[in-house]
């Protein structure tokens, strides 16, 4: 079956419970895994969780199968989470599916976050329709897409949101829902809000414990960064650090301007322009007059094999900075001084 990203928005989509592999493609990464997430917490046993590469179920497909019909250490439920690139996750789950299909037992959900997939790969063939298979492809959001899903978390911790709080904490988190759920936990429990004793915060509630906004914080290093900006990575990367801006958080503002380049090199063409497109067309790719003119620069900067390149790196650049926290900041540093430097180049 095929679920939409606004399924997710409202809640675990319909007929979720009855799926037991999961295909979540699509260039939001973040929107990806949130949904992941969702349909984890919506287990009724979720278990222990068994992370797996795409690379390695590549080299051997029949890991997969074999993981999903294991029991875990002490005997109890497990789930697995595979973060793939592409279709590397293909022959493995073509390989689950045979199995399963020949009898060969109950296997334990298989959760595929894959990046630069969409809801037309392989993998996503296979999967899309079965009655215990859900594929869900996952675009950048907007502005006002993720506010509603920041009040929709906010309801839900029993906050009532005043004035524009919602939007704000949606720009503070770059439009990545993770990050914005973790900004409504942390005002949540200042405020004392509970479920069964809602509370209101105000945009003074949030100003004590909130994040950087977008545009004070992560912007300025994004656009450095991706514009090939050589002589101000320095003095941005010591802003991050007297700011103490998340590194993770960082990498996947990094990572979401890759994205919509992505995607409006691909509605563009080889041979397009901004100045062809309407502005609700520019609008739902994400293109707002504030931010026009770095894009603008930044799509001079990156052609479509450049990022083809690109985005696997910063995949890399996630998985080391999230297995080397300690690190992550000086990782971070070096990652994106990389990128820029390859940026420049013609």
């Amino acid at each position: 079956m095929k679920a939409t990203q606004r399924d997710f928005a409202r809640g675990l989509p319909s007929g979720a419970a009855n799926c037991s592999i999961f295909f979540f493609c699509g260039p939001d990464e973040a929107g990806a895994s949130a949904a992941a997430t969702k349909i984890i917490e919506g287990l009724p046993d979720a278990g222990e969780r068994i992370e797996i590469s795409g690379g390695d179920l590549k080299r051997d497909p029949a890991m997969l199968g074999d993981e999903a019909r294991s029991g875990s250490l002490f005997g109890d439920k497990r789930h697995l989470f595979v973060r793939a690139n592409g279709d590397e996750a293909h022959d493995a789950v073509k390989a689950l599916i045979e199995t399963t299909d020949a009898g060969a037992g109950e296997a334990a959900p298989v959760l595929i976050v894959a990046t630069s997939a969409t809801d037309k790969a392989r993998t996503a063939k296979l999967i899309e329709k079965r009655k215990d298979g859900m594929v869900a492809m996952f675009w950048p959001p907007d502005l006002s897409s993720v506010a509603v899903s920041v009040r929709a978390m906010a309801d839900a911790a029993g906050l009532r949101l005043g004035g524009d709080l919602a939007e704000r904490i949606a720009r503070a988190a770059g439009l990545d829902v993770r990050l914005a759920q973790s900004e409504v936990t942390k005002l949540a429990l200042y405020c004392g809000a509970d479920p069964l004793e809602p509370k209101t915060a105000l945009i003074e509630d949030y100003g004590e414990i909130g994040a950087a906004t977008e545009e004070d914080g992560f912007q300025p290093l994004v656009n450095a960064v991706m514009g090939g900006e050589l002589p101000r990575i320095d003095r941005e990367i010591r802003r991050m650090r007297e700011l103490g801006l998340n590194p993770v958080g960082l990498l996947l503002a990094i990572e979401r301007r890759a994205a919509q380049l992505a995607q409006i090199t691909a509605k563009l063409g080889p041979r397009g322009s901004l100045d062809n497109l309407g502005k609700g067309e520019k609008a739902q790719l994400g293109i707002f007059w504030r931010e026009e003119r770095d894009i603008r620069q930044q799509l001079t900067k990156w052609h479509a094999r450049k990022l083809d390149r690109l985005i696997p790196r910063l995949i890399e650049m996630h998985r080391s900075l999230l297995s080397n926290s300690q690190a992550a900041e000086m990782l971070l540093a070096q990652g994106l001084a990389e990128i820029a430097r390859f940026a420049a180049k013609r």
